[in-house]
C-alpha cells in the first residue's frame, strides 16, 4: 500500500480538491492535522482509522517525530494512508520531512498538493499576489522557524530589496519583528501591508495599513493564528476587488437540524452564500423494512419526499426492476426537492402541487378519477392526504418506507446553534428532536426558521413561534426567506 501525503486547502471545504476526496473516502487509516477544512473527515469511511497529530501553537501539539513514526507504522502494515495536511503538504507543511521518513523506511508514497493559505487567504480578502502593473513576483516566508536553529535562514536585507509581494505564513504572533526587520532593513515604511485572519472561512477577518503600522493595527483589532501577512502594493486592490465579504449571508450563522445526509446540500447552499454554517443534525433516516407491492395496479403513485423516492428505489434496484416499474402509473411528487429524486431515477413525475405540502397535493388532485392509489411515505407521517383520498372514493394503500429517529447533536454543535443567529427546521421531526435534546430552549437572540406552515405549528405547540417562515416550503423558500429577513434587518 502506500500513504499519500495529501494537501486539504486553507480552510473552504470547497477548495479541497477531489483527488483529495477520493483518496479521504477510500483510506484505511486517516493521520490529519488541526487545521483542515470541517466535515472534511466525514468523507471517511465508517471502519477507518482516524489519528489527530496536530499542533497548535502554545497548546495541545504531537511532536513531528511522533507523527512521522505514525505514518511508517501504518504504512509498513499495508494500509492506505491518508496523511491530511491543511494547505499544501509541501509549503510550510513539513510534507518533505514525512516522504524523507517513508523514503528511508522504504515506504512508498504519493503528494496530493494543496490550495495554499497564501494565495488563497489573499485572493479571498481580494489581493491578488502578482500583478502584471505592481507585483511581477512573489516571496512566500515562513515566520516560525525552527526554533532548534542558532541563526535565521531569512536574508531580512534581500527580502527588504524584493521587488514584488511578500507573504508570511505562521507570523502573527511575531509579526511586529518582522516588519522592524524589514524596515530596518530598508523596506519601504509607507508600502501597503494586510494580515487576513482565518481566510477563506465565513469568520474571515482583515486588517490593512502600511508596513510601519500594520503590526499595532492587528494587535488593536485582536487578530489571532491562523493568519498571513500580505507585505506589497498589490495590498492596496483589497478596497476595490474585495468580494468575499459582499456575499450576502457574509458573518451570518445558521444552525442546520436536518439529517446529516440531507444536511449537505442546504449546508453548501448557505455557505457559497457566505454563511457560517452549524451542522447539528437532530435526526437521522432508518429505512423500515417492507415487502415491494406490485406498483403497477396502482393507478397513483405519491411519493413525499426525496428520502422516499431513495428509499423506495433502493428496493426497486434490489427486485432487478427500475423506472418502467411504475409505467401506466399517475406518479405525483410533494415538492420540486422529490421531484428532481424522481428525476435523477428516470422519472417524470405528472403533478407536483405549488404549496408543497399534503393540503397542496390533495388540490392538484381535485377532479381526478383515482380508482386505486399508494402513498410511498415517513412511517408516522400526518394523514391528511390518505384520509382525502379515501373521501373521493379512492381506495388507499399507505406504504411506511422509512421512519425518522433521533440523533442527539453533539454538545459542541448544540452551543454553537444556541449562539447562531438563525436556527432552520425542515420538518416537525426537527423540532421534536432538537427541542427535546436542547431541553426546549434555543437562543435567545436566535433567529427561528420554518419552512412552513406544518413545521410553524408544531414549533408553537413548543411554545416557540417562529420569527421567519418560508414562503415556498422547500429549501429555495426556506433560504429565500432567511435571505430576505437579513436585507430587512440592514435595511
Amino acid at each position: 500500500m502506500t500513504v499519500y501525503l495529501v494537501g486539504a486547502g486553507p480552510g473552504d471545504p470547497g477548495l479541497v480538491t477531489a483527488r483529495a476526496l477520493e483518496l479521504i473516502a477510500a483510506a484505511d487509516v486517516i493521520v490529519y492535522d488541526r487545521l483542515i477544512p470541517s466535515g472534511v473527515l466525514d468523507g471517511a469511511r465508517p471502519d477507518a482509522e482516524l489519528v489527530y497529530v496536530g499542533k497548535e501553537g502554545g497548546g495541545r501539539s504531537v511532536p513531528q517525530a511522533q507523527a512521522q513514526r505514525v505514518l511508517v507504522d501504518r504504512g509498513t502494515a499495508g494500509k492506505l494512508v491518508i496523511r491530511l495536511k491543511g494547505g499544501d503538504p509541501f509549503v510550510f507543511g513539513r510534507g518533505g520531512e514525512e516522504a524523507e521518513a517513508l523514503v528511508e523506511a522504504g515506504v512508498p508514497f504519493e503528494v496530493v498538493p494543496g490550495v495554499t493559505a497564501g494565495v488563497a487567504g489573499a485572493a479571498y480578502a481580494g489581493i491578488p499576489v502578482t500583478h502584471r502593473d505592481l507585483a511581477s513576483a512573489v516571496a512566500f516566508v515562513t515566520g516560525h522557524e525552527d526554533p532548534a536553529k542558532r541563526s535565521s535562514a531569512l536574508d531580512w536585507a534581500a527580502l527588504a530589496a524584493f521587488p514584488g509581494t511578500i507573504v508570511v505564513y505562521m507570523g502573527v504572533r511575531r509579526l511586529a519583528a518582522i516588519c522592524m526587520a524589514l524596515l530596518d532593513a530598508g523596506r519601504d515604511r509607507e508600502q501597503a501591508a494586510a494580515v487576513i485572519e482565518r481566510g477563506t472561512l465565513p469568520e474571515q477577518r482583515v486588517v490593512t495599513a502600511t508596513l510601519e503600522t500594520i503590526a499595532d493595527e492587528a494587535l488593536s483589532a485582536g487578530v489571532e493564528a491562523p493568519a498571513i501577512a500580505v507585505f506589497g502594493e498589490v495590498a492596496t486592490l483589497r478596497e476595490s476587488l474585495q468580494w468575499f465579504e459582499k456575499r450576502p449571508l457574509f458573518g451570518v450563522s445558521v444552525a442546520v437540524t436536518r439529517a446529516r445526509a440531507q444536511a449537505s446540500q442546504l449546508a453548501l447552499r448557505l455557505r457559497r452564500l457566505g454563511a457560517d454554517v452549524i451542522e447539528a443534525p437532530a435526526i437521522r433516516i432508518s429505512s423500515r423494512e417492507f415487502e415491494l407491492p406490485e406498483l403497477g395496479r396502482y393507478d397513483l403513485v405519491c411519493l413525499t419526499s426525496p428520502n422516499g423516492v431513495r428509499v423506495l428505489f433502493d428496493r426497486i434496484d434490489e427486485a432487478s426492476l427500475d423506472a418502467r416499474a411504475l409505467a401506466g402509473c399517475i406518479v405525483a411528487a410533494i415538492g420540486p426537492g422529490t421531484a428532481a429524486a424522481l428525476r435523477e431515477r428516470g422519472v417524470l413525475a405528472d403533478v407536483v402541487p405549488e404549496q408543497f405540502v399534503a393540503e397542496g397535493l390533495i388540490d392538484a388532485l381535485e377532479g381526478l378519477v383515482v380508482g386505486r392509489a399508494l402513498i410511498a411515505r415517513a412511517a408516522g407521517a400526518r394523514d391528511t392526504l390518505p384520509d382525502a383520498l379515501r373521501e373521493r372514493g379512492t381506495e388507499v394503500d399507505v406504504l411506511e418506507l422509512y421512519e425518522t429517529v433521533a440523533e442527539a447533536p453533539s454538545e459542541p454543535a448544540v452551543a454553537e446553534a444556541k449562539r447562531a443567529r438563525y436556527i432552520t427546521f425542515t420538518s416537525s421531526s426537527t423540532v421534536r428532536f432538537f427541542l427535546d435534546a436542547v431541553a426546549n430552549e434555543v437562543g435567545t437572540s436566535t433567529r427561528v426558521v420554518s419552512i412552513g406552515p406544518v413545521t410553524s405549528a408544531a414549533l408553537r405547540e413548543r411554545g416557540i413561534t417562529p420569527d421567519v417562515e418560508a414562503t415556498r416550503h422547500d429549501i429555495d423558500g426556506l433560504i429565500q426567506a432567511i435571505l430576505a429577513d437579513v436585507r430587512r434587518d440592514q435595511d
